[in-house]
């Protein structure tokens, strides 16, 4: 292995329960903005769109410009190891002390030395990360003034972690794989998949944005029709693009359809809760924490990390739901896909208030 593909430490005696799969490790550049800003960057609106490296530096340039005052105690932007499977598998570290670790690959620079640092303060292991000569990925996030994000990540440049870099041991001894769809790195998720599944390792995996669903429809299709899908998450735009064009493509639909392909199936509803299914159990829960929303970054992240949590501990269904809800509930109330200390506390009382199950302390 060359110098410049080195894991980050020793891999640990015992595996994480969960592991995370990025292959391209990410830094969120969260932040507040006016829409007059938001009017005159490429895409839609709330969704996910890559942009170029001169086009995420000129939105960067411009979010000073245009950020919003946030409420007190806040800072109106926030820098932080970023991704879908990075901030799910940190909070289930940093919020529910269940072992995790990631898999992928991060660049020699700033941004890269940056993943490493926030995500080792939460707890996940990192000795599947490798770190390559180059740039790490990073992510415009602009919150508008109703909590609403909309993403900008630039990809292009940066390293990733290849298939045939995957090592069965990096997979040995864990419960859970956290995938999240990318037609860009559908290689590797296979792969990936493919691998797990040779250690009985159940595959959670994220529809990532509507505009992903929408363009890559039918490799998704044809990933879910495998059958190695054991839980998948949609929200309600990914569900409405999945069953696009059918007579009924109403969010209970979706969840009938992914129900076809996994045990388990949740479509999040945002401020309406959630429905989800596991085999004939079907179970309807409601949001928590919507009027104290900031931010609605992270928060279908951290409930799969609530859900995952619950999972692993054995709960049943609804107590998954719930539990899913609490640790939604808790990433909106401040900026970014990082719950901040004082919210774990918060979600912490929601649970015990609840009578759900509360993390053991470390």
């Amino acid at each position: 292995m060359g110098a410049e593909n080195l894991p980050l430490g020793p891999t640990s005696s015992s595996a994480p329960a969960v592991l995370g799969l990025q292959v391209s490790a990410l830094i969120d550049h969260v932040a507040r903005v006016d829409s007059s800003l938001l009017d005159r960057i490429p895409g839609e609106r709330g969704g996910s769109q890559l942009v170029c490296i001169q086009e995420l530096n000129d939105i960067l340039q411009e979010v000073n410009a245009h950020t919003l005052p946030s409420p007190q105690s806040l800072s109106p932007i926030r820098t932080m190891a970023g991704g879908s499977v990075a901030n799910t598998i940190r909070g289930l570290a940093a919020g529910f002390r269940v072992s995790t670790g990631i898999i992928g690959a991060c660049g020699d620079d700033d941004q890269g030395r940056l993943f490493i640092d926030n995500m080792s303060s939460s707890g996940v292991d990192l000795s599947r990360l490798r770190t390559k000569k180059g740039h790490t990925a990073q992510c415009a996030c602009l919150v508008d003034a109703d909590g609403t994000r909309t993403m900008r990540p630039c990809l292009s440049s940066a390293v990733k972690l290849q298939a045939i870099e995957f090592r069965r041991e990096d997979f040995k001894g864990a419960k859970w794989l956290v995938v999240r769809y990318a037609h860009q790195n559908l290689e590797q998720i296979k792969s990936a998949i493919k691998i797990a599944k040779q250690e009985d390792v159940s595959i959670s995996l994220d529809l990532a944005s509507f505009e992903m669903v929408r363009n890559h429809r039918s490799e998704l299709v044809e990933l879910l029709e495998t059958g190695n899908i054991d839980l998948c998450f949609a929200n309600e735009d990914e569900a409405r693009e999945l069953i696009r064009g059918d007579e009924n493509c109403d969010p209970e639909a979706a969840l009938d359809f992914l129900s076809c392909h996994c045990k388990w199936a949740v479509v999040t509803l945002a401020s309406k809760g959630c429905i989800a299914r596991n085999n004939k159990k079907v179970v309807r829960v409601g949001a928590i924490g919507q009027k104290n929303a900031v931010d609605a970054t992270g928060a279908g992240d951290l409930f799969a990390s609530g859900f995952i949590y619950g999972l692993v501990k054995g709960l049943p269904l609804e107590d998954c739901c719930q539990v899913g809800a609490c640790s939604g509930g808790s990433v909106i109330r401040a900026l970014g896909g990082e719950v901040l200390p004082e919210n774990w506390q918060w979600m912490y009382k929601q649970l015990k208030s609840k009578g759900l199950l509360v993390p053991e302390k470390n």
